[in-house]
């Protein structure tokens, strides 16, 4: 007997968990989907892309994990947000350039815009307390998430012992060696090809097997049956892709130094950020002491203990980490209006800097990604992208790690020996109602099967009253 139709057309899988496959998906159905994950985003890195893992791949299964973690693998490798590089790179892949566009926006608004309400009432009133309570059960919540997705990949990225050596070898040089991430994917891929040479039995071809699976997807099932195209691609379309690109990246920055002068506070952080989004490589985390430094000790935009402040209000909001630029700028502008009103001088900075630090993401995916997608069935480079896939479940597991460790614990602290630096919690610092409000969405999710958005919207009452109501 089949199982019931959703009154979309879409057939519910037997253990009543996950949707199959769909015959097609509209632009707006998925403009709606790209809207929900962005305001969903929270957790970093980590629980952003197990937030996409859960709702492309296991529940509504548009993209197979293998070209999933394809397209990660991809953007591993480039400056800029990862998870924001990959909600482009998927949505492109789902319906062209206007899908990665509209993909990219969404996924980055909803922290564009919850970024500038809170830097607006942090420089009017230095008080963003209630905020922070209403954010404080989701991150412990987004932890469950991320656990849950860590879980899953691996039982698929990890195939068999030398998959878990390559993965278990890439955590420990992020981890422990602070080693950027792209050096350890460069690092996984020579791995697999000189691997694929001594010991093939770990490295095999494609499966025809892996490729009936993919088949149960909708982009991989329309790519098969020829109706989507995402290699299709020439020489002129690139370039001009590249040019456009170049264009509404650079001409903002041009326009505000030619109106307010070249050491107008605009024009810096136009410069400043549009170079910061070319050397991003390995996420937020790797480029923030380098911002931090600059923003503070060169152009004194803000004091330190204001870097940490605008820090902890990218963490708990949805959105790439990264946008915690446009509370730097937000600021720096505030404090150099130039001749223009304070609050709008702040507005124009951090709305120029948010731009020059998102549109190198869509640069990078829809001028690359079509020769990427051409290399994902080349024999020759399957060992290296699987190599590459097991160490990327290491650096999520990190990633991972480290959003634990800062969730459940207020103080942290750096240990170094040598080359080895570890991030190690003040175990007197256990923050209790984020352990309870973790472990409880994981039993939530889990074992009770409960859904992602009743668990984040329960875990966020509970603990905005427990931050304005009890001991927290």
């Amino acid at each position: 007997m089949m199982p019931p139709a959703t009154p979309g057309g879409t057939t519910l899988a037997a253990d009543g968990d996950r949707h199959a496959s769909p015959d097609s998906v509209s632009l707006g159905e998925s403009t709606r989907v790209w809207a929900m994950i962005g305001w969903l985003g929270f957790g970093g890195p980590a629980g952003q892309i197990a937030l996409m893992h859960r709702q492309l791949v296991e529940q509504r299964r548009w993209i197979s994990d293998e070209r999933f973690l394809h397209a990660l693998n991809y953007c591993m490798l480039l400056p800029g947000p990862e998870a924001a590089q990959l909600a482009i790179y998927i949505g492109w892949l789902m319906h062209g350039a206007i899908g990665g566009v509209i993909a990219g926006v969404l996924f980055v608004l909803p922290g564009v815009i919850v970024i500038f309400g809170l830097s607006w009432l942090y420089v009017a009133l230095h008080q963003v307390g209630i905020v922070s309570a209403i954010f404080f059960g989701l991150k412990a919540a987004v932890l469950a998430v991320v656990i849950e997705a860590v879980v899953r990949i691996s039982r698929r990225a990890l195939k068999n012992r030398t998959m878990v050596v390559i993965a278990s070898v890439a955590f420990g040089a992020i981890c422990f060696l602070r080693m950027p991430f792209p050096l350890v994917v460069l690092g996984a891929a020579c791995v697999g090809i000189v691997g694929r040479r001594i010991l093939p039995g770990s490295f095999p071809a494609p499966s025809t097997a892996a490729a009936l699976a993919e088949g149960d997807y909708l982009v991989d099932r329309r790519i098969a049956d020829g109706s989507l195209t995402p290699t299709a691609r020439t020489l002129r379309r690139t370039l001009l892709t590249i040019a456009t690109c170049l264009a509404l990246w650079l001409l903002p920055v041009v326009a505000v130094a030619a109106l307010f002068g070249r050491a107008s506070v605009f024009a810096q952080q136009g410069i400043f950020f549009s170079e910061a989004a070319v050397v991003t490589f390995g996420g937020a985390y790797a480029v923030l002491a380098y911002i931090a430094q600059r923003a503070v000790e060169t152009f004194g935009w803000l004091a330190p203990g204001e870097m940490l402040d605008g820090l902890a209000l990218a963490e708990t909001t949805p959105g790439p980490l990264i946008m915690v630029v446009q509370f730097v700028a937000f600021v720096g502008a505030f404090r150099h209006p130039g001749g223009l009103p304070p609050y709008a001088a702040a507005t124009l900075g951090a709305l120029l800097t948010t731009w020059v630090t998102f549109v190198p993401c869509f640069l990078w995916i829809l001028a690359g990604a079509p020769y990427i997608e051409k290399l994902r069935n080349n024999r020759e480079l399957h060992a290296a992208l699987s190599a590459i896939t097991a160490a990327v479940v290491g650096v999520i597991l990190n990633l991972s790690v480290w959003f634990a460790v800062h969730t459940m614990f207020r103080d942290v602290q750096t240990w170094q020996a040598g080359l080895v630096h570890v991030d190690v919690p003040v175990w007197s610092s256990v923050d209790i109602a984020s352990v309870i409000l973790a472990a409880a969405a994981l039993v939530a999710m889990l074992r009770l099967r409960i859904g992602m958005l009743p668990t984040l919207i329960a875990a966020a009452v509970l603990g905005a009253a427990w931050k304005m109501f009890g001991t927290g």
